[in-house]
């Protein structure tokens, strides 16, 4: 798929095995630079690898995706995804993970893990990855969509239709808490 982000060609497509040394390369420069302003240091060293990184259960159900320039796919700029499955955030090593599934018609998809490199941030790529996946889960059958977002993403999900259920702290292996918001939207 082709499409644009401030006068740039993207395209997303569906992520790789091979890709996962990159897609963990953008997570932590993303919540490394960007998301250093809403989370301490500690915070971020403990979240990282735990609360926040890659699920590759989602690419083995082939629901995540990395975006690229369209003239460079070995060039990951963007990664995010969706699932079928109950785990709501938090990667391989993550906590509160549910691996059952989902029923679409009575449950709500999750979204998982959209993060931009700090270079690519806020020129709507982030966009263009949540409505990548939200599209997917809707043609799965699913009518609702819920997330974990840091309070980076608050901002964004809000203006993209997504409304606040509540504050959701998650303890850190380091002793640090990560407080994320528990958001959601119907289609």
């Amino acid at each position: 798929m082709i499409t644009t982000a401030d006068s740039a060609a993207f395209e997303i497509r569906t992520a790789a095995v091979s890709d996962i040394p990159a897609l963990r390369d953008v997570i932590e420069q993303s919540v490394r630079h960007l998301q250093k302003h809403d989370y301490s240091p500690e915070q971020i060293e403990g979240a990282l690898g735990h609360a926040l990184g890659l699920d590759t259960q989602l690419i083995e159900d082939g629901t995540y995706f990395a975006a690229h320039p369209a003239n460079d796919r070995n060039r990951i700029a963007g990664c995010g995804g969706w699932s079928y499955r109950k785990t709501l955030f938090g990667s391989d090593g993550g906590p509160n993970r549910e691996q059952a599934l989902l029923a679409p018609e009575t449950d709500a998809a999750k979204i998982r893990a959209i993060f931009v490199r700090p270079e690519w941030a806020r020129r709507g790529l982030g966009t263009l990855l949540l409505k990548h996946c939200e599209d997917a889960a809707q043609r799965a059958g699913f009518r609702r969509l819920e997330m974990g977002s840091t309070l980076t993403g608050v901002p964004l999900y809000k203006l993209k239709g997504y409304r606040e259920l509540e504050p959701v702290d998650i303890p850190l292996p380091n002793g640090a808490v990560l407080p994320i918001v528990r958001m959601s939207k119907t289609l």
